[in-house]
This record gives structure tokens, sequence and C-alpha cells, in this order.
């Protein structure tokens, strides 16, 4: 597992991760306390996970699988959403808790900027229970969303697929998903539970967190010290890409104006990702990464634009 290359050339795409509804409420300026604030309200299908998976298919992967787990309160619409996305979803319904949601909060007078509210629900729920080795047929990489390591049935199901993948000898990959729920989590368990991983993407905030420094350069090219490669996102300063303690790599941004910055980071993570499994470099597949970023900003929701309607 040490190699950053696809496992199985031709082969296909898993990701596991969460599968959950947004509503994306874009207003200007601060927000009222205490009466109204006017917005423009939208309901889309999102998730980490699911985000990444749709991006992947959208930049060119043909076979991107997914496992998530939602409610049945929408399981046939996100089964949907996904399946015109072009995503082999595997969707197990939970019969206890309903399909996670987020409000996302864009300040479209702060760079649109988002804030999130999260209720994970059955995202969280995902476990070693929802795990078959098989899913891991004709598979060349496997992409774990680090949502999954924010419960314990998420960590277990972790330690599972990574094993499994070792076994069989596939590259994973995975992100750190919330500086706000890594720092509940702690970094020395992120960086215990993600052992063995061949690719790290996190976000820059997530990189000095991760590493207690505060230049981004610094941080990937540490973090690259535990992990084969790190391409750190930084949005609109493009991405690094560090191997064996050295940053080899500044890839700049693609220009864009912003509407919704919710979900670019996953879109760099699908576009990166198929681009890896079709055999590029990791700088080449960076250089997509920032082309799908600037794409998702440019847009409302975190999924490339297929699918149904709004609900």
């Amino acid at each position: 597992m040490s190699g950053t290359g696809p496992g199985a050339p031709g082969g296909g795409l898993l990701v596991v991760g969460d599968v959950v509804t947004d509503v994306v409420a874009r207003h200007r300026g601060p927000l009222a306390a205490g009466t109204d604030t006017a917005a423009v309200i939208r309901t889309l299908p999102g998730g980490a996970g699911a985000n990444v998976a749709c991006w992947a298919s959208h930049w060119g992967c043909a076979d991107v699988r997914l496992l998530g787990r939602v409610g049945p309160d929408s399981a046939v619409w996100h089964e949907r959403a996904l399946t015109a996305a072009g995503v082999r979803a595997q969707l197990v319904v939970d019969p206890q808790a309903p399909t996670g949601t987020v409000i996302c909060l864009v300040d479209m007078d702060a760079a649109a900027e988002r804030t999130f509210l999260t209720h994970s629900a059955a995202s969280l729920r995902l476990g070693p229970g929802d795990w078959s080795d098989a899913l891991l047929d004709g598979v060349a990489w496997l992409h774990l969303s680090g949502y999954l390591l924010f419960s314990a049935t998420g960590r277990e199901l972790v330690a599972v697929a990574l094993a499994a993948a070792r076994a069989r000898g596939v590259p994973v990959s995975t992100d750190p998903a919330s500086a706000g729920f890594l720092v509940e989590l702690g970094v020395d368990r992120f960086l215990a539970l993600t052992d063995g991983v061949s690719v790290l993407l996190p976000s820059r905030d997530e990189a000095c967190l991760l590493t207690g420094l505060p230049d981004a350069a610094d941080a990937a090219a540490k973090l690259s010290r535990h992990v084969p490669l790190v391409v750190a996102k930084q949005g609109a300063d493009g991405a690094l890409v560090a191997r064996s303690g050295t940053v080899h790599a500044h890839v700049p941004a693609v220009p864009a104006t912003p509407r919704d910055t919710t979900g670019a980071g996953d879109a760099f993570t699908g576009a990166f990702l198929a681009a890896l499994v079709a055999g590029a470099e990791p700088e080449a597949a960076a250089e997509q990464g920032c082309a799908a970023g600037a794409r998702a900003v440019e847009q409302v929701g975190g999924r490339p634009p297929v699918g149904p309607p709004d609900r």
C-alpha cells in the first residue's frame, strides 16, 4: 500500500461515505438574530462521499461506485440522483434514523463562504456490517470519506475496509473532511486510524491542524512523511503536492467567480481521483482537481450539474 498508482488498471473507483440532503441558504451579510434574513433556499442531494463519487463520474471515471447509508425518508430520491450522475450506488436504508441533513449558510457578501449546520443521522451509522469484501471486486481505488472517522461504527468500518484493501493491493485515499470534527476526534487519533492510507487530501486548515504548523506548505511536507502522497487543497490558492517530506508542486487555481463554495473540495477530490485512476501523475491529477473545484464554486450545491431537478 505504499504506492500511489491504481491497484488494477482499468478498474473502478469505490467511494465509501456520507449521503445527505443539503439545504442551501444563500444570503447577503450577517444573519439578523431574532428576526428574518432574506435568502434563496434550495434543497439538493449532497454529502462529501456522494459528492466525490458524482464528480469522479462527471470527470470521466467510467466505473464509480458508492457505499452509503440513508433513511427511508429520501432513499429513493437519493438513489435516483446518484444513478442520474452515473454512480452505481449501494445505499443501505437505515430503519431507525433519517437521512442526514446539512444546512449550508452561504454568505454572498463574503466570497460565497459557507457555514454548515450538520445533523449526520443515518450517514454516521454506516458500519462494518454494511461492508463486504466483494465490494472491491473490479476496484482499482478505494476512497474513504473522512466523515466515517467521526463515529464509532464508521471507525470500525474504516479499519475493516483498509484491511480488505491492503489484502488486495488496492490503494486507499481519504480526506479529513471537517476541521471542526477533527478537533473533537484528535490529531493523533486521526493519524493512527488512517495508517496505511496512500493519499491524504486535506484542506489548508486541516493540514495545518494536523501538524500544528501555520504554513500550508510546511504542513503538507510534514504530513507527507507519514502518508506517501499528500495533496493539500487551498481553494483560490490552488493545491500543493507533497511526497517524502517535500512539496514537489504548487498547482495554481483556475480563476472562478464564486456563487457557492459548498462541495468545492469534494469536486477537487473527485476529479483528482478520476485522473489518478486513469493513470495521470499526481501533479496532472491535481490540475484536474483545481479545474473541477473552480467549476463547482460557480454553481449552487455540491454536485456537478446533472441528475433530476431540485426536490
